[in-house]
Order: C-alpha cells, then sequence, then structure tokens
C-alpha cells in the first residue's frame, strides 16, 4: 500500500483493512425465447479473448488438501444451505452427486487500485486486489461482481472515505470543481507491472448526462465497465453477448474488515460512519444528528463479543445495515487476525456468504419485477401475438419464481446464534421478505387474471357453439324429420348431387358465420326469451337488436 502524505488523513492508523464490494446486475437474456439461460457458456468456451477463467470449486480439491477454513466455513450453514452453496457429493453407489448452481468466474490480471481522494490536494492511495470474481447463478438472470481490495497502515479518515466513495457505480451529481458527487476524484485499476489498465471517468459530466438524455439510463464509469467486459452495458452502441442493466442504487453493497491497534479508541461518531458508511469526520462529531442515530447501537450493532467495559482487548464489534457489513477488532488480537481459523478468515468466508445470499434474494425479486414492468410495457392487447408473448412471459416468470422459491430462498441459514443474527438483520434492512411476498402477490394476481382470461374466452366460445347448435337444430330437425327427403336424387347423376350439395353448402356455410357473428346478440335474444317476467313486446325488442347497429 502506497499513500502520497496528507496532514489531515494522519490521525489513528487501521493496521489492517479489507473491502468487499457486491455490485447485483440483471442480465439480459442471451438466447431469445429460451426460458433458461445459461450466459456463462459464453465465458467458458475455449479461446475467448477475455481475462475470465472459472474458478475451481475448493470442495473439488484432493481430500487430504480440504482446509480448516473450508470446514469451518461449511459447517456453519444449515444442509438445505449447503446443497445451494456446495452442491452435493456422490452418496453410495456413486451416484447422486448434485452441482451447486453457483458458477465463479475470475480473472487475475488486476493487481491494485489507486484511489485518488477529492480536493485540491487529495491523498492519493493504492490498495492491493484480492480478487475479482462474476457469480453466476443457474435459472435466474442475475450477476454479482464481486471485488475484494485490501491495505495496512491507513488512516481511519482515508479508510472510511474509501468505504464511503469506492463502490460508486455513477456520479450522482457533480460539485463545483466538477469531481463527481460522493465518488472518488479518480480510479486506476493497476496490473502487476503498475501500469495503468483503466481509469474513471467521473469528472466527464456532459457524456454522462448525453447518455441518460439519449437512453433514459445512467452511465456507468468507464473503469467498472472495463471490468466487466466481455459483459456490457444493455443501454449502450457496444456489440456483446452478454448485456447487463442496472438492478439497484448506484452504492454498491459493500463488507468492511477494519483491525485497529486499540478499537476501543474508536468514538461513538466512528462507529457511526464505520457502520453506516457516512465517510470520514470529526470524531467528535455524528455524521447525523443525535435523535436519528440515538438507538443506533440497537438497531444496527450485534455486540455478543464487544465489551468496552473489559479489561484488555474489548473484543468484536459486527454491524449490519443491509446495505453494509462490518467487522471492528484489534489488531493485536492474534484470532481476530488470523486468516485460516480466526475473524478474518470467517469475515472473507462465512460472513461473506451471510452477506451474499439476501442480495442473491433482493437482486432476483427486483429482476423478476422489472421483467412484469417490462411484459405489461410490451403488451398489446388489440394484437393477438402480443397477448400471446405476454401471457407466455408470464407462465415462463411464474415457473421461475417458483424455482427460485424452492432452490434459493431462505428464511434462516445457520443455527449459530452471531451467524443467525446476522443474517436475519442484513435480511430485513433490506426488505427481502416484503419484496418476496409482493412478488408472489403481483405474480398470483398476473396469472389469476390469465386463467380467468382463458376461461371467460371458453365460456364466450361455449356460448357461440349453444347459440349456433341451437339454431341450427330447427334446420336439422325440419330437413330431417322421420328421413324426409323433400328431393328425390337417387337416381340422379353425380354431377347433380354435386350441385345439389355445393347449391345446400354454401348457403349453409354462411348462415352458420352468420349466426356467429351474430351469436352474442342472439345469445341475448335466447336469455331474455327464456325470461318468463318480460313481456312479449320486450322479448321482440331483444330480437330487433340482433341486427341494429
Amino acid at each position: 500500500m502506497a499513500m502520497s502524505d496528507d496532514k489531515p488523513y494522519q490521525r489513528q492508523l487501521v493496521r489492517q483493512f479489507r473491502e468487499i464490494l457486491l455490485w447485483p446486475l440483471q442480465l439480459m437474456p442471451v438466447k431469445e425465447g429460451a426460458q433458461i439461460q445459461e450466459p456463462w457458456d459464453v465465458l467458458a468456451q475455449p479461446g475467448g479473448e477475455h481475462p475470465w477463467s472459472e474458478l475451481r470449486d475448493e470442495f473439488s480439491c484432493d481430500p487430504e488438501q480440504f482446509q480448516q477454513r473450508h470446514y469451518s466455513e461449511f459447517v456453519t450453514f444449515l444442509p438445505y444451505v449447503r446443497r445451494f452453496l456446495y452442491g452435493e457429493g456422490k452418496g453410495r453407489g456413486g451416484s447422486g452427486a448434485v452441482d451447486s448452481p453457483i458458477r465463479v468466474f475470475r480473472r487475475n490480471d488486476i493487481a491494485a487500485i489507486r484511489m485518488t481522494l477529492p480536493g485540491a490536494d487529495g491523498p492519493q492511495v493504492s490498495l492491493g486486489v484480492a480478487h475479482i470474481d462474476l457469480c453466476f447463478f443457474y435459472d435466474i438472470d442475475v450477476v454479482i461482481l464481486v471485488v475484494e481490495i485490501f491495505g495496512n497502515d491507513l488512516p481511519l479518515a482515508l479508510a472510511q472515505d474509501a468505504l464511503h466513495r469506492f463502490g460508486r457505480a455513477y456520479p450522482t451529481y457533480w460539485e463545483e470543481d466538477g469531481t463527481g458527487g460522493h465518488c472518488l476524484a479518480r480510479a486506476e485499476w493497476l496490473a502487476r507491472d503498475g501500469s495503468v489498465r483503466a481509469v474513471s471517468d467521473f469528472e466527464q459530466r456532459e457524456r454522462y448526462l448525453a447518455f441518460v438524455g439519449r437512453y433514459r439510463a445512467p452511465r456507468f464509469a468507464d473503469h467498472w465497465t472495463y471490468l466487466l467486459r466481455p459483459l456490457v452495458p444493455d443501454n449502450s452502441g457496444e456489440k456483446g453477448l452478454i448485456r447487463y442493466r442496472q438492478i439497484e442504487y448506484s452504492r454498491m453493497p459493500l463488507l468492511a474488515y477494519v483491525a485497529m491497534d486499540d478499537a476501543r479508541s474508536l468514538t461513538r461518531a466512528d462507529f457511526v460512519r464505520l457502520g453506516l458508511v457516512t465517510g470520514s469526520g470529526d470524531s467528535e462529531s455524528l455524521p447525523y444528528s443525535a435523535r436519528y442515530v440515538r438507538d443506533f447501537e440497537e438497531r444496527y450493532c450485534y455486540d455478543q463479543f464487544w465489551n468496552e467495559e473489559r479489561k484488555g482487548r474489548p473484543g468484536t464489534r459486527l454491524m449490519s445495515c443491509g446495505h453494509a457489513f462490518a467487522m471492528v477488532g484489534d489488531a493485536g488480537d492474534p484470532f481476530f487476525v488470523d486468516r485460516e481459523a480466526g475473524l478474518l478468515g470467517q469475515f472473507r468466508h462465512q460472513y461473506f456468504l451471510l452477506f451474499l445470499i439476501p442480495h442473491i434474494h433482493k437482486a432476483t425479486l427486483l429482476m423478476l419485477s422489472d421483467r412484469m414492468v417490462d411484459a405489461l410495457n410490451h403488451l398489446n392487447i388489440h394484437d393477438a401475438e402480443s397477448v400471446k408473448r405476454f401471457k407466455r412471459s408470464i407462465r415462463q416468470l411464474r415457473e421461475i419464481f417458483l424455482r427460485f422459491t424452492h432452490r434459493y430462498w431462505f428464511h434462516e441459514v445457520s443455527d449459530q446464534p452471531q451467524a443467525k443474527e446476522l443474517y436475519r438483520m442484513t435480511s430485513n434492512y433490506l426488505g427481502t421478505d416484503r419484496l418476496y411476498d409482493e412478488t408472489r402477490q403481483e405474480l398470483s394476481d398476473m396469472s389469476d387474471y390469465l386463467e380467468s382470461d382463458t376461461l371467460r374466452r371458453q365460456a364466450n366460445t361455449v356460448v357461440r357453439l349453444t347459440v349456433v347448435t341451437a339454431f341450427g337444430l330447427i334446420g336439422t330437425v325440419a330437413t330431417g324429420f322421420l328421413g324426409m327427403n323433400l328431393f328425390a336424387l337417387a337416381d340422379a347423376s353425380f354431377w347433380e348431387k354435386l350441385a345439389y350439395f355445393i347449391v345446400v353448402l354454401v348457403p349453409t356455410t354462411v348462415l352458420t358465420f352468420y349466426t356467429i357473428v351474430k351469436s352474442k346478440r342472439l345469445s341475448d335474444f335466447l336469455e331474455a326469451l327464456s325470461d318468463e317476467r318480460l313481456p312479449a313486446s320486450a322479448k321482440f325488442q331483444s330480437l330487433v337488436d340482433v341486427w341494429r347497429r
């Protein structure tokens, strides 16, 4: 880690710092008309000109090489969650193996991120990149970009600003000096040789304004679109098989790991800034009003292992507000900084998965909601083909939702108290239960509408057939009474019989179709005719109405 000298940032240090960003994105269909998309096949093709390669499952290693941290991660979760995360091995007899529905691709060509903070003399810091992953999920059109960065001996204020500003897909506004609001002044992806691979363009306001004016969609910063290639934004002129669009807010969810010399030295304002990711500020001043954060500890902190009054080390404070999870402890605590069996290893694996799962839920539900809106926007009730496509889309969405419910949806993921409580906190703040109920109700309403519409159409068809049958019965009985033949054509030639057949067939067909055209009004007439309370004049008027425009 390298940092330029900047005195305002020179205060207490974060000895070990890690940030894991999650960026959920909605994928557009690769194969039109296919219900289950497998976009990772594009990346998995041999000879592809891109830096992504599929990550080998850690559980696919030699059993003798299986590590303790893998075991600790595995036993954290309940059996049905394990099947989702890791799949299922072969049972007795060598059969029954089930793969995990998660497909992970990793790129290893980016070694560091160089951040320049806003300001006339904004500090510059280079942080290492631990890994950059793309997580695909079977049967749901969602991908999540995962970026983990790390550094040592960072000023606390700089770490707070990095958490606040790094994970921004685009500026929400611009400062007077032209820098993007809440964004880094400059972000640069660095290769292992120190060369710059991509640079942000937050300051180019006109490009963002023109893009929104043209596409009615936000423009993603250059360094993020570079990271995702060959995936390309859906609302752009770039060519690419895998296209994505925004599904959540511009601020990416994140996890933060902060190891201090003395975690007890952090003030309440420092904890609020870390837990709610508000950026740097005076340690003695709250970033929000005292009334707003009066119950901060009760709402956002999990303090089972945190005790400021304890002699020696205070322990570990865990915080979750839905879009962020933070772990704070002492750098001098061997268990807190242990990458294998300690909390640092758990942060990068167990707690990462506890945070990832509810964000998969939210992204999927938002994706389904977006696709429902898209189906409605393309519905033209006067176009039969449009109606058919709409019905097909809704049926497919309902099937996807059912499979999502049985494969991905969990109310609880662990029986371990801290894992159980932190998962509940994150899910509650994201509102996934409410969003799930809303999506299920919307799909159910649409499904009920389609079923009722189908029944209505069938009922109308039955009415028309009944009317045709009722009026056709008159001619059938009249011409077929006692097998009566009006014309003796037994001795007629074939061509005479054919001529009579055509003469009868044509008017009968015309009459039948005409009866179908008037079947709705004729059914009203039959209903009026069968109503004993109506006078004869009203019944006659109903008959006249059959031909009235």
